[in-house]
């Protein structure tokens, strides 16, 4: 069955008798040579208005078309459903909001870009109608000035200045949202827009993810992946192209994963989301770097950014989410002259944001400090950094090897990933250097084992480690809405140890505007601290197992991430749920670990 050709915007202009045969004929000659659209020729040329054009489009396109010069139409927009800067910026009115799906009036059924990006900044299924956009227009600016008004006879615009601080809120606003945006493409003002939300909706990545019908955008907040939008399969080829050309990786390489990066300007905002000014009323900018990170998939390929915030690893020790007594112990330690210090977790722990923190602490004039990274993640003023680089050679070895001819008091290896890197770490410890470094293992006592199946000697590592922390991170409880939780799950509070008695302490999510709805807002850390005492160093010397290690290191006062977790629960911070997550050690009795 053929498919019904769509009426042409002339045809039903001639049809309901606004324009001759011979005026659409012209105005088709003078759209070929201008670029210009027939209706938008036939209202230039005043043989029709924009309400003639815009009911002949509502035809073409099977739309609704309202005339909001009629009281009847224009009783049924709602401006309270779309904020007013949207409203302003696309020149669009809501009508109605049902479920998921909101119905808006626009003036060009032929502006896709502009629908989707209505529909990623609205989190909402679109449905539209059409006016003219003089229409449109002269309804938005007639409602602003009766709002003024309104606002002026309540009293509540006391002088001229708050039009003025809101006007350049406005303005501010668009700006850090689009820069240059009128200079650019839809697909770019949608990329940043993807980019600059992921930013102030606290994301610390954005997957951009092709299905087989469209293009899955997901923000992972507090270590949850949330899902933010499906955007039209159709786009893409422009979105991929527009990522990967601000990461400077190379477009046309599609077989092969890609890393670049991409520093971009996002105003600043408050806790409670509002721009923040400086006192000359100038937006602050902060420029953030994303780590950005392509791969080929079945559908397209993946891309994800990285959000690197300046302000994220210098947070302080304080806030890092130390007990007070670890965090005295944790002091001491990274002020000792030498040896090693590790710090391990899984991928995504916090394990960079601890030693970034420590570091912060530590630089100061009288004290040199080397890294050895791969990736340089955060530039620090008076250390010095170095980026690993493979391909020519500059491997941790030989950067390591390098530091301990440059004098320093402080080194830092990103990874220790091998005997080779563990062996000169170790050695730059014996020799009078302060040592951080991470290691991928799940508790602390597993650190030395781990370092003995590398291949270095016992010995070694019973002699040149001074401490181990591990650490995980776990979503913290929004103080705004949180409350008593007398619905947990007995099981889950035995699992972590928590009695009958002290269920009362238990607090749980509710769920308020301030974060999100969901009842966690931002993520701490969950410690497990193990000194190296005489007793732990005899047992790595004897290659003694992880239970015998863990056994003498909760006997030397080691708090297991466990039992840091119940105080966290039993203090409200967090939740049963969160620490049992994050925090089960297989074969490991909860209740003796906490009984010390």
């Amino acid at each position: 069955m053929a498919r019904k050709l769509r009426q042409k915007i002339g045809e039903i202009l001639i049809a309901n008798k606004v324009a001759t045969d011979d005026k659409v004929k012209e105005a088709i000659e003078m759209a070929k040579s201008t670029g210009k659209r027939v209706g938008e020729v036939l209202i230039e040329m005043r043989v029709c208005s924009e309400e003639d054009v815009a009911r002949a489009l509502a035809a073409q396109f099977g739309m609704e078309f309202l005339d909001l010069e009629r009281a009847e139409d224009s009783a049924r927009v709602d401006m309270s459903l779309i904020k007013e800067e949207i409203i302003k910026k696309h020149v669009v009115l809501p009508l109605s909001k049902t479920g998921g799906r909101l119905k808006v009036l626009i003036h060009d059924p032929m502006d896709l870009e502009m629908l989707d990006m209505l529909r990623f900044r609205l989190g909402a299924e679109i449905d539209t109608a059409i006016a003219s956009r003089r229409q449109i227009s002269y309804y938005i600016e007639g409602d602003r000035k009766g709002a003024a008004v309104a606002q002026a006879q309540a009293g509540l615009m006391t002088d001229s200045m708050d039009v003025s601080v809101d006007k350049s809120v406005d303005k501010s606003m668009d700006k850090s949202i689009d820069i240059d945006a009128s200079e650019e493409a839809p697909m770019v003002k949608l990329v940043n827009r993807i980019i600059v939300e992921g930013v102030l909706g606290r994301a610390s990545d954005i997957h951009v993810e092709p299905m087989k019908d469209y293009v899955l955008v997901r923000y992972r907040i507090d270590g949850v992946c949330v899902v933010r939008d499906k955007l039209p399969k159709r786009n893409q080829p422009a979105i991929l192209a527009r990522f990967k050309l601000m990461a400077g990786v190379n477009m046309a390489e599609k077989r092969i994963p890609q890393d670049g990066r991409i520093k971009m300007p996002v105003q600043r905002r408050d806790a409670n989301g509002q721009p923040i000014f400086d006192s000359e009323g100038k937006p602050e900018i902060d420029n953030i770097d994303f780590r950005a990170s392509t791969c080929p998939a079945y559908h397209g390929e993946s891309v994800v950014l990285r959000i690197l915030r300046p302000d994220s690893v210098r947070i302080g020790l304080a806030n890092l989410g130390l007990e007070q007594d670890t965090l005295d112990v944790f002091n001491k330690v990274i002020r000792r002259p030498n040896g090693i210090f590790l710090v391990t977790g899984p991928t995504g722990s916090g394990k960079t944001t601890t030693l970034y923190s420590a570091l912060d602490t530590l630089n100061q004039p009288n004290r040199k400090i080397i890294t050895a990274e791969d990736p340089v993640e955060y530039n620090f003023k008076g250390i010095n950094q170095v980026q690993v680089r493979d391909h020519i050679g500059l491997t941790f070895p030989s950067i390591l090897k390098s530091m301990l001819r440059q004098a320093p008091n402080i080194i830092l290896v990103g990874e220790i990933r091998d005997r080779e890197v563990a062996d000169i770490a170790i050695q730059a410890a014996l020799t009078g250097h302060l040592v951080f470094s991470t290691l991928h293992t799940n508790d602390a006592p597993s650190a030395i084992t781990r370092l003995i199946d590398m291949g270095v000697k016992p010995f070694l590592v019973a002699s040149s480690i001074q401490a181990v922390l591990a650490q995980r991170l776990v979503r913290i409880l929004c103080d705004k809405c949180k409350g008593p939780d007398p619905d947990v799950d007995p099981k889950l509070l035995k699992l972590v140890g928590i009695s009958e008695l002290e269920r009362g302490q238990v607090m749980g999510p509710k769920g308020c505007p301030a974060c999100g709805g969901v009842g966690y807002k931002g993520r701490r850390g969950i410690y497990e601290m193990m000194i190296m005492n005489s007793e732990i160093r005899q047992l790595a010397f004897e290659r003694s197992g992880i239970s015998k290690l863990r056994s003498a290191a909760v006997r030397n006062g080691m708090r297991g991430l466990l039992g840091d977790g119940r105080l966290k629960i039993l203090k409200g911070r967090t939740t049963p749920e969160e620490i049992a997550k994050f925090a089960q050690i297989e074969g490991f009795d909860p209740a003796t670990e906490m009984a010390v």
